[in-house]
């Protein structure tokens, strides 16, 4: 594997198809898939490594969030990534104040991750903008996981013109069904079963929605039941659709979506009903 450098426009380096992942590092089994689906759709996939100050607000923890560069990029190559894109944050952005690119103004930018972290996906679609520049993939890959981040990057690209497919994986979980993410070695051997609460929220919520019920208000508080648990402390959970809108009744294209603070961590997840947890072949 390599440092990336781009060559020519719209072929990439030495030619073919270029699939992008880009990650904060410090990766997981999540990361890696996307690695996998990448390479089976593109001839070279580029997997950037960029902890971007500008989406961390003052309180949170950019300064703590985990890194390990030479774990990254054994873990990278190992999965068979083609070149790693590791810039520094002087590189990114060489002068303040930076131009950004502001979220729409609807529930898809206002709401939920959006309101709970102000600012952030500003920081998130200025960052994912100017490596879709420097690195100039035809695909990007991105996991489901963080689902309004990638609904936003989707809507970054067609209102931008942008000429890239923009594929969102499944969600990666362990075989008890905690969401990969790379926080969660923040989690104490106290808080860590406490954190499966939020996919207990889900699973509650998509097999009462398999066994008829459609009501999202009574979804909902189903699903608020099981995050009434110690040490979990709720911050939302909502029935939406693909812009993040509320709806009345669930379908099989209705997103739960669901965050909280277990202890100190603040941990989100997700499930869109018509594909299930409870479809996931990584949950034992």
């Amino acid at each position: 594997m390599r440092a990336w450098s781009r060559t020519g426009t719209g072929g990439g380096a030495g030619g073919g198809r270029i699939g992008f992942v880009p990650t904060m590092g410090y990766l997981h089994e999540g990361h890696l898939r996307l690695v996998d689906y990448a390479r089976a759709r593109c001839d070279r996939v580029v997997l950037s490594i960029f902890v971007n100050p500008l989406q961390f607000g003052p309180a949170e923890d950019y300064g703590r969030y985990p890194r390990d560069l030479d774990r990254d990029r054994a873990l990278a190559a190992g999965r068979g990534a083609h070149a790693l894109f590791v810039p520094d944050a002087r590189a990114m952005y060489p002068r303040e104040p930076v131009t950004r690119v502001t979220p729409p103004a609807e529930p898809l930018g206002e709401a939920y991750e959006a309101a709970a972290r102000p600012g952030h996906f500003a920081g998130v679609l200025t960052v994912v903008a100017k490596l879709f520049h420097l690195v100039a993939p035809q695909v990007a890959v991105f996991g489901r996981k963080d689902f309004q981040q990638a609904m936003l990057v989707r809507r970054l690209v067609t209102d931008l013109d942008f000429p890239i497919a923009i594929d969102i994986v499944p969600t990666t979980r362990e075989a008890d069904g905690l969401a990969l993410s790379s926080r969660n070695v923040y989690l104490s051997a106290e808080r860590r079963p406490q954190a499966l609460a939020l996919s207990g929220a889900l699973r509650v919520i998509e097999t009462a929605w398999r066994g008829g019920e459609t009501d999202a208000a009574t979804l909902t508080a189903r699903g608020m039941e099981v995050l009434a648990a110690p040490g979990v402390r709720p911050e939302y959970l909502a029935l939406v659709d693909e812009a993040l809108r509320p709806v009345p009744q669930a379908t099989a294209a209705t997103v739960a979506l669901v965050a909280a603070r277990v202890g100190a961590t603040r941990l989100i997840d997700n499930v869109v009903l018509g594909d299930g947890l409870a479809a996931d072949p990584t949950i034992a």
